[in-house]
């Protein structure tokens, strides 16, 4: 095979790919790539119509991947009670994908200490679930995010900004109890770190920090 081949086809597989991812920016990335071999494929064989089309997919990925890093987003917290429709609905259309993250998750809500959507541009970007644990620790039990908003944006903004509300609470620590590899790395991004806490292991973010 030649490395001419070699190109095409691996082309051809990225931009197949890309096909099949829930972010955005992720799609976009993929996208780039994978236009931008077609495009050098498309000059080297003399087909210019293959190569001028993906090359100008290539500056449009540029240009979208650019206004994605470059746009200052809109978040809000939008508090919601724990029986509100909208709260029930987002959970059961998003059960299989939170069941994948949260495999113990069971919705319960009496526990609720905070229930809340983020916001990001008024898009509904994600939800966090958290009940009282022992005395100044609040337990995050649910923190998820829609696939096309996991730019992790939406964490930094709620363990960042949002997190002066549950200092103004009285809590001193957040505790999770993540069962996933994911999950995990994604808490660790956020300033969590593993402890072992009464015997579990667990992830933790001191606010008194």
């Amino acid at each position: 095979m030649t490395t001419v081949e070699i190109i095409g086809y691996l082309a051809s597989l990225i931009i197949a790919i890309s096909m099949l991812m829930s972010s955005i920016r992720v799609l976009r990335w993929v996208n780039f790539i994978g236009a931008t071999l077609f495009s050098i494929y498309g000059f080297w064989i003399a087909a210019y119509p293959v190569g001028v089309v993906n090359g100008f997919i290539s500056i449009v990925d540029i240009y979208f991947l650019a206004t994605m890093y470059f746009k200052k987003d809109l978040f809000k917290v939008l508090p919601v009670n724990g029986e509100n429709k909208l709260l029930l609905e987002f959970l059961d259309f998003y059960k299989k994908d939170i069941l994948v993250y949260f495999p113990d998750f069971l919705y319960n809500a009496e526990i609720n200490k905070y229930s809340f959507f983020v916001l990001r541009n008024m898009a509904i970007a994600g939800v966090i679930l958290a009940s009282d644990y022992e005395p100044q620790i609040l337990r995050i039990y649910l923190d998820f995010a829609v696939p096309q908003y996991r730019d992790y944006k939406v964490g930094k903004f709620v363990y960042d900004s949002y997190i002066e509300k549950f200092k103004e609470d009285g809590y001193k620590m957040l505790i999770s109890f993540p069962s996933g590899k994911k999950q995990k790395r994604y808490l660790q991004k956020m300033g969590f770190v593993y402890a072992n806490h009464n015997g579990k292991n667990a992830y933790i973010k001191n606010l008194s920090l």
